[in-house]
């Protein structure tokens, strides 16, 4: 198996210190920065020669990236990727150039069903800051109703079905193995808005479907948790919802809910993506190092 010559981690990858280790093992040189670049000149600067780039979710490497930098050969990104459209890397400018983009799936899924109920106990039974009704709650029967139904949708459906919530879900293409399987109703989008209490947004980055009109079919008395690693809002539309009495919000990090609403008293965010535990750090690490080990199998 080839090593690469030079491989550079333009960004902190996330993964814990021993499996960056190895990776670097899968080079001659390696470098790896521990900040976060400002802009693409400073990108192409530490790039340079590389033939092998590493990145998180958090830089992007665009079309002017791809060609300064001819040397490269490959791009791992170790984080999710589902389709070039929602991807940080400009995929298909770099297929055109002959270079491989690989990223990663279902690695952190657990900690974010984890995560969903854990909030939703909190504020339905009032064990936190806030309670949503005058008296606590149960997840019991509550009509929830999840966007998206892929591998974090169908997850979040499953548990939310043994936790004996009501569950209904929009998604482009409908799922019946799985409406069969929990007794679960497809809602067209403005159908489910209108008719669930609790809404959990699991879509891809960079889709955008509550908008102003979606909120008002929403309506008050509401909860909106977003588990997507972007708003899934317009964040104006958001905050005017959140002025609302008796509309909470959630999102694991302040990143998916956005800047603007963040300091309000009915939003709860955290510090720490859900789907980077420590165990999911090491699934993630394993999977990033298989995707370069396959390419250097056949490269």
């Amino acid at each position: 198996m080839k090593k690469f010559k030079k491989m550079v981690a333009i960004e902190p990858t996330k993964l814990l210190p021993e499996w960056d280790g190895k990776l670097k093992k899968l080079a001659e040189e390696a470098i790896f920065y521990e900040d976060i670049p400002t802009d693409s000149a400073t990108i192409i600067e530490r790039i340079g020669d590389a033939d092998c780039v590493m990145l998180s979710f958090t830089s992007f490497i665009d079309k002017e990236v791809i060609d300064a930098c001819p040397n490269i050969r490959y791009i791992g990104i170790c984080a999710s990727l589902y389709a070039p459209e929602n991807a940080n890397v400009d995929i298909l400018h770099a297929e055109k150039k002959g270079i491989v983009v690989t990223g990663v799936r279902d690695y952190g899924d657990e900690g974010v069903k984890e995560y969903a109920i854990s909030e939703l106990v909190r504020l339905l039974q009032g064990r936190g800051p806030a309670m949503w009704k005058d008296e606590p709650m149960e997840l019991t029967d509550v009509k929830v109703g999840i966007v998206g139904m892929g591998t974090v949708g169908s997850l979040l459906a499953r548990t939310m079905n043994f936790f004996g919530m009501d569950v209904h879900y929009y998604s482009r293409t409908r799922k019946p193995e799985i409406e069969k399987e929990l007794g679960m109703s497809y809602l067209a989008f403005d159908d489910l808005l209108e008719n669930v209490d609790i809404l959990i947004t699991c879509l891809n980055k960079n889709v955008v479907l509550l908008d102003e009109a979606a909120f008002q079919k929403f309506g008050n008395g509401k909860i909106l948790m977003n588990v997507s690693i972007a708003p899934s809002h317009e964040v104006p539309a958001l905050k005017q919802w959140l002025s609302q009495p008796g509309n909470y919000a959630f999102s694991d990090t302040e990143a998916g809910l956005g800047e603007e609403v963040i300091g309000l008293p009915n939003i709860f965010t955290g510090k720490t993506n859900a789907g980077l535990t420590s165990m999911a750090k090491v699934r993630l690490a394993q999977k990033v190092i298989e995707n370069i080990e396959k390419f250097q199998e056949i490269n």
